[in-house]
């Protein structure tokens, strides 16, 4: 099935939630089988054989690990529109947001064997990331089917019936590596969804395949190469949106660092994940943009590490990512609470400091 475009008017406070508008399907490519962008509200001045309006640079917001356990689940059952606090506020200035959701939505399905965590939550956690301005949500981690294959068709018929924006899961691999799309001030974004994270023996049983439903893999990296290049030559902007590190290791891992490397080269401008349960650096490489490990967000138990937490914003245009900032917040109570004064300072000159290891600087390189 081809992709499809939206149009996204910017979120306009704390109070006014964006309106996300479809705009129709675009011409698919026999070549590619990818969706050349149909002209969408955002990309064009309605008046016929005028040229498209430049792009205008845009922000995009990122936040790590997010399920609805323990404290959370009773958060989310209490009130889904108030259950991620009052980090909503910052989630709901940016143009785009993208979490990573670390739970298969289902109230069955068979717990995986041997498996010692494993996260579940009803559909209204949908509801609770719109509500808290997330705009799509990555599947594709180490939890997303924690419930088996009867798990997935729950998760994917909730997807179907709440119409919620996802990445990195589908009844097949074309669907799974499939983009997210939106025109956003003139700027085609695509954003993709993998995990280098899966347990050895799900691997096989997890990964989406032409006939199988699952997640998209980046153990598979041919097939996570292919679809950045595809998306490349359809979008102004290209991200990836991965799971991956290792736990508590504070500095990247050579898997990371080869495989940012690798999707750079394939035409991504930016690329993020988490996984660790904690921060990792994030900032340039060349002209690029990598975060190794945006932390929990909401998460059920946190400690002086794990609770920190906050929200990676970047402006871009077209492939230029323009200013990285990074809100700093702590999680108290299952949900991150945003830091102030001396405290937020403390914790910014902490995660700048995260580069070292990382191989990233702070600017972008020269031309």
């Amino acid at each position: 099935m081809c992709d499809q475009w939206h149009a996204l008017t910017v979120k306009r406070n704390a109070v006014v939630m964006a309106a996300l508008v479809l705009v129709g399907t675009a011409a698919c490519s026999a070549a590619e089988g990818e969706r050349s962008p149909a002209p969408s509200a955002a990309a064009t001045d309605g008046a016929a054989g005028s040229p498209k309006p430049q792009r205008q640079p845009y922000t995009i917001s990122f936040a790590g690990d997010v399920h609805f356990e323990g404290v959370l689940r009773q958060r989310l059952d209490s009130d889904p529109s108030t259950a991620l606090g009052p980090i909503a506020t910052v989630l709901r200035k940016s143009d785009l947001t993208v979490v990573n959701l670390e739970t298969a939505i289902t109230t069955g399905g068979s717990r995986a064997p041997g498996k010692q965590f494993t996260f579940r939550a009803p559909a209204t956690a949908f509801r609770a990331l719109k509500a808290a301005g997330v705009d799509v949500a990555n599947m594709a981690n180490n939890h997303g089917m924690d419930y088996m294959q009867g798990g997935l068709q729950d998760t994917l018929a909730a997807i179907k019936q709440t119409k919620f924006p996802t990445i990195g899961i589908g009844k097949n691999a074309a669907e799974a590596y499939k983009p997210y799309r939106a025109t956003v001030n003139g700027n085609k974004v695509a954003v993709i969804g993998a995990t280098q994270v899966l347990d050895a023996e799900f691997i096989q049983a997890w990964t989406a395949t032409d006939g199988q439903g699952g997640l998209a893999s980046a153990k598979n990296e041919p097939r996570l190469l292919q679809a950045v290049r595809a998306a490349r030559k359809t979008s102004d902007t290209v991200i990836v949106f991965l799971h991956w590190g290792t736990e508590l290791v504070r500095c990247p891992t050579p898997a990371q660092r080869d495989l940012s490397a690798k999707l750079v080269r394939a035409g991504a401008d930016v690329v993020v994940g988490s996984h660790a349960h904690i921060l990792l650096g994030g900032g340039y490489a060349g002209g690029a943009y990598v975060d190794y490990g945006l932390g929990n967000f909401a998460f059920y138990n946190w400690g002086p590490d794990t609770g920190l937490t906050g929200v990676l914003t970047l402006t871009i245009n077209g492939r230029k990512v323009l200013k990285d900032q990074w809100l700093p917040a702590r999680i108290n109570g299952g949900v991150p609470i945003p830091l102030s004064g001396a405290a937020r300072q403390q914790a910014l000159n902490g995660w700048r400091g995260l580069r070292g290891c990382a191989g990233l600087s702070a600017k972008p390189a020269a031309g």
